[in-house]
């Protein structure tokens, strides 16, 4: 009877610690979440769990290229009903959501940034290419067959906001689409959760996400008077 104590009791200790080092991971460093469309392809695909660097913004500056996961800032999401479960199975769910160990989808977005706060994002030049600062963008992750833009538009993004598209953008419901909501499509930095670094799983799409930053390299600096 002591064993079955002492069993329980040391693994009692583990689970707990085991707990308490996955809430700590989650709060200060990684989250776990689980793409909810095609938005992302072919990057990134419906059914991929991603790992979340919250390091960015806090930490990093974001940066063109980075696929990042924010929230909502209103109005881009429509409304999804929750998954059904029982009482014990959904309380367990959002115990093992809360400390990270069971990725979050609904509430949030994953697209590439595009446009950093002052850049003027426009689309599309004469070859059809999409434009950051008047610099023309090799958008070699865009999804097959996607286009860069296929209706035009110009915008310069305000301080303290990013302007971001997905890379499947015939089938993204972006910031291009959201030019008419309150914010003009923008999203506020203070939305971002952190910047996508890794497929986690399933396992034979595991890899590193790049943000091709070779893309971005010719895009020169936004005047010091912009916003």
């Amino acid at each position: 009877m002591r064993r079955l104590v002492t069993a329980v009791k040391e693994g009692f200790v583990v689970v707990a610690s085991a707990l308490a080092l996955a809430l700590l991971v989650k709060t200060l460093l990684l989250q776990a979440f689980s793409i909810p469309s095609e938005s992302m392809e072919a990057a990134l695909v419906e059914g991929d769990r991603i790992l979340v660097s919250k390091l960015t913004p806090e930490v990093v500056h974001v940066q063109r290229g980075d696929v990042v996961v924010f929230a909502d800032p209103g109005g881009w999401l429509d409304d999804e009903p929750a998954p059904e479960r029982g009482p014990v199975s959904g309380a367990a769910a959002q115990a093992l959501t809360f400390v990270g160990l069971l990725p979050q989808g609904s509430g949030h977005l994953v697209k590439r940034v595009i446009g950093l706060p002052g850049d003027t994002v426009a689309c599309c030049d004469q070859l059809g290419r999409t434009t950051v600062n008047g610099a023309p963008l090799d958008e070699d992750f865009l999804a097959p067959g996607a286009v860069p833009s296929e209706f035009p538009f110009s915008v310069t993004v305000p301080a303290g906001s990013l302007w971001v598209e997905g890379d499947n953008r015939q089938h993204s419901k972006d910031s291009r689409r959201h030019q008419d909501a309150p914010g003009g499509g923008v999203v506020p930095v203070d939305d971002v959760v952190g910047r996508a670094v890794v497929i986690a799983w399933p396992l034979d799409r595991a890899t590193w996400l790049s943000r091709h930053s070779e893309a971005f390299a010719g895009v020169p600096q936004p005047p010091a008077s912009a916003p």
